[in-house]
């Protein structure tokens, strides 16, 4: 099997090295890819938000499937590009990937498929937006309708705060404020079968205690041993399996990964977000786990294949993200990165990197991320921070209360 994977950070290093490994999948490509990326696969300059330039790419190097890693190539068509082109491709059409190019849409969708979610509001004018402020209270939860790259989101007590991230919108998603600890639930769907992934939780606040700005995530862990039991069955029952069949009922059947962000509220698990591709750094300890080999799971997915539950490793991985000075308002790129190094039991993962003379530097917000894993949690995050010490670029920073 040949395989192109589109997008250059750490959640696409995961699904590369996760593809090398696999013995069905003979030779290996990424466009454009980073610096850690070019150990394990072939990297080729691309537009990945252009179609037809990731369509032709793929007709050109032949490729059975294409795997799309990044929201905005989904939400630009660029699943649709290589489908019409005949060939394989994970990750949803243009219309379906709305489902998280658009929170509106989301939850009209969510509504008509009954899905447990909060109460919201989708807002224009500032008068639209002082009036859903005041109907939820504080917390004050206001979303970016649009994509925001995991940074669009603001929860706040401070009303003035609010009302000036919803006027610095075109259009945002006011909503009630869920209480309870957030999860997320990863669904590979082939158009009219799903089948889910292991639990796990990211850290979205910048600094430790979930203090700071929100973050497209400062690190992740699976499995979660504290998670009720029966939950994935009861999120594939009352949302995954809903969600695609109104998809479906709407001639846009679903072929990908439906991430699923979730609330566990005292009333029950509620949905705060749906993405419409693999989360980013969960997915970097998921495929740490993933027994089953990733290369068939993606292609039965594109192929309308799907058959049994994913396998996943015992034992427990944990990864830390190392970000740039300024991040997330404004990360310092170009600063030199040194001590990437690997061991039996934690590696790195390069997510925004490149290239610059004979050195590696940082080249975006979030920088590297670093997997630890072991036989439990508290190994693999010992695992995980000992390699962090390692590593050096100026101003950087990490949370040092990943996986607690």
């Amino acid at each position: 099997m040949r395989v192109l994977v589109i997008g250059s950070g750490g959640r696409e290093h995961a699904l590369c090295r996760s593809l090398k490994l696999d013995p069905q999948v003979s030779e290996l490509h990424c466009a454009p890819g980073n610096p850690g990326i070019e150990a394990v696969a072939t990297v080729h300059p691309v537009d990945p938000v252009d179609p037809e330039q990731v369509a032709e790419l793929a007709g050109r190097l032949r490729v059975d499937l294409v795997v799309v890693g990044p929201e905005a190539p989904l939400v630009a068509g660029v699943a649709d590009a290589v489908r019409e082109a005949g060939i394989a491709c994970f990750g949803p059409s243009g219309q379906a990937a709305m489902i998280e190019g658009s929170k509106a849409f989301a939850k009209e969708i969510m509504k008509a498929a009954g899905v447990p979610t909060a109460r919201a509001r989708a807002c224009v004018t500032e008068r639209e937006a002082a009036a859903a402020l005041d109907e939820f209270g504080a917390p004050y939860v206001v979303k970016d309708d649009g994509l925001a790259a995991g940074k669009g989101v603001v929860v706040t007590e401070d009303r003035d705060l609010a009302l000036a991230h919803a006027l610095a919108c075109e259009r945002v998603v006011i909503e009630e404020f869920l209480d309870g600890p957030e999860v997320s639930l990863f669904a590979l769907c082939d158009g009219s079968t799903a089948v889910p992934l292991q639990l796990a939780q990211d850290f979205k606040r910048a600094y430790d205690g979930d203090a700071g700005p929100n973050t497209g995530g400062m690190g992740a862990y699976t499995p979660l041993p504290w998670a009720p039991e029966k939950l994935t069955e009861q999120v594939m029952r009352e949302v995954v399996h809903p969600t695609i069949a109104e998809l479906s009922r709407r001639g846009l059947p679903y072929q990908g990964v439906l991430y699923v962000g979730l609330a566990l509220t005292s009333k029950g698990p509620k949905v705060v977000e749906f993405n419409a591709r693999f989360g980013d750094p969960e997915t970097q300890v998921l495929l740490d786990r993933l027994e089953t080999p990733l290369g068939g799971l993606l292609m039965a997915s594109a192929t309308g294949e799907l058959g049994l539950d994913p396998v996943f490793r015992e034992g427990s991985a944990v990864t830390v993200v190392i970000a740039a000075e300024g991040y997330p308002e404004a990360p310092v790129k170009g600063d030199v990165i040194t001590g990437l190094t690997q061991n039996e039991h934690a590696y790195v993962l390069h997510a925004g990197t490149k290239r610059a003379g004979g050195d590696v530097v940082s080249n975006g917000g979030r920088v590297l991320n670093v997997v630890g894993s072991g036989p439990d949690q508290d190994t693999a995050r010992r695992n995980a921070y000992e390699l962090v010490e390692l590593i050096e670029l100026r101003g950087s920073f990490h949370r040092t209360d990943i996986a607690p």
